[in-house]
């Protein structure tokens, strides 16, 4: 949720920046709830003044007389009345605020789609083969790494059995990204290779809960839109869509001691997620299923950090995709297609053979503090002031693309895949067969 504040100094700029991210909120009548919201809570004040202003005489005196009996009576029902109103237009007023989305920064392209996303770099040369490469659905059916047909007969459409080497290759690629993000001098690569100013803290891995409840689910502003959401049945409990939902809502309601920041979460989770619109080669193979893994990087840090930390984990992103030897490009994402909570997007994209595109395999956003408002996640400071912390979540690796990728780019004419060099020492092997 955004600063009231402000939306209050600048509400032209919020009318306009909220409709360069194609959301209509009425800021006029906002601020029109904000000054009846604020006289409300002033009235409510001075009539609680006078009551117990009234309740402190009448202690004095030990015994009320019939007109301060009265007079009590009066003072009850307005702040009664007032209470009501107050929190008629304090219900009012918070609904309007919840729809405003995020400010974008500066450097985010103005886009209605995306379409007009911006490719700001590209890495690697598309893979070349002497064959017709395959798409992954056809070597992992082909080699009974994948089994969509009773995966049907047991869940329903878009869902799989994973088996084989490709399960191995999961584990290899968890095993790897948790040494990588745990070890201080990988970060410290990291960040000397992009002229980052961030701590080099390591991550914290995490195995979250799986299921959400709507109040924090909605203070992450994740939990639209709601029909690609898995609703538990009679329980206030929603599947995940993504282990940033339940990383970042862990630290609700708390206040962080400086000295804790950066926290930096490395999250494993089966995420949840309808994708109704899908069509076509996404249907294909496990490229967009409603169950999927996802490695997911988490971060709570200081306001001035933000931008930085926004940064490093993408820069992360990048190197893990080098290690691993895809080819991809990075993509600026537009005011259109960063979201509601976002400031700030961004997109790794890698080259898939077999649909002969690059694909989306990466997401990075920075939310500022929009998240931790709502959430009141907030840090103590050393000279005592308390601030809300900035919140970062980004993909580390999914774990349906990645592999996709992988399989991919390192597939061989007899349809085996050779092992990255960096997953070898996981896997003990150095093909996939």
């Amino acid at each position: 949720m955004i600063d009231i504040q402000y939306i209050r100094d600048n509400p032209e700029i919020v009318k306009q920046k909220s409709e360069q991210k194609g959301y209509s909120v009425d800021i006029d009548e906002l601020l029109r709830l904000d000054v009846d919201r604020k006289k409300l809570q002033t009235q409510v004040e001075e009539v609680r003044t006078r009551r117990n202003s009234h309740a402190q005489t009448i202690k004095q005196q030990g015994k009320p007389t019939a007109e301060q009996i009265k007079y009590g009576a009066a003072i009850k029902a307005e702040m009664e009345k007032v209470n009501s109103e107050l929190t008629d237009v304090d219900s009012k007023w918070l609904e309007l605020l919840k729809l405003v989305p995020n400010m974008p920064l500066d450097d985010v392209p103005v886009g209605k789609s995306e379409d007009e996303n911006v490719v700001t770099k590209t890495v690697g040369e598309p893979t070349k083969f002497d064959f017709e490469p395959k798409n992954h659905a056809q070597i992992a059916e082909a080699r009974g790494w994948l089994d969509k047909e009773r995966a049907a007969k047991v869940a329903g459409s878009r869902f799989a059995y994973i088996k084989g080497d490709l399960v191995k290759l999961q584990f290899a690629i968890i095993q790897f990204i948790m040494d990588k993000l745990s070890d201080r001098d990988f970060l410290r690569e990291v960040i000397s290779e992009n002229n980052l100013q961030v701590s080099d803290k390591p991550f914290i891995p995490i195995l979250p809960p799986f299921m959400i409840r709507t109040e924090l689910y909605d203070a992450m502003d994740r939990l639209e839109p709601r029909d690609d959401r898995y609703k538990i049945e009679d329980e206030d409990l929603w599947l995940q869509g993504s282990a940033e939902h339940v990383l970042g809502s862990m630290h609700a309601d708390e206040i962080l001691n400086e000295t804790e920041l950066p926290l930096r979460y490395i999250g494993y989770a089966s995420s949840f997620r309808r994708e109704a619109g899908a069509y076509g080669k996404d249907m294909e193979g496990m490229f967009r299923m409603h169950q999927f893994d996802k490695l997911e990087m988490e971060s709570l840090g200081f306001g001035e950090a933000g931008l930085q930390e926004h940064l490093f984990l993408v820069a992360i992103q990048e190197k893990i995709m080098q290690m691993l030897g895809i080819p991809y490009e990075v993509m600026n994402k537009c005011t259109a297609d960063i979201g509601k909570p976002n400031a700030r997007g961004v997109d790794i994209n890698a080259w898939l053979p077999g649909q002969q595109k690059y694909r989306e395999t990466h997401t990075a956003d920075y939310m500022t503090d929009y998240q931790s408002r709502r959430l009141k996640t907030r840090v103590r400071r050393s000279d005592g002031n308390v601030e809300l912390v900035h919140t970062n979540d980004a993909t580390a690796l999914p774990l349906s693309r990645g592999p996709i990728a992988i399989i991919e780019n390192y597939q061989t004419e007899s349809g085996t895949v050779i092992v990255p060099d960096v997953l070898k020492p996981y896997l003990n092997k150095g093909e996939l067969s």
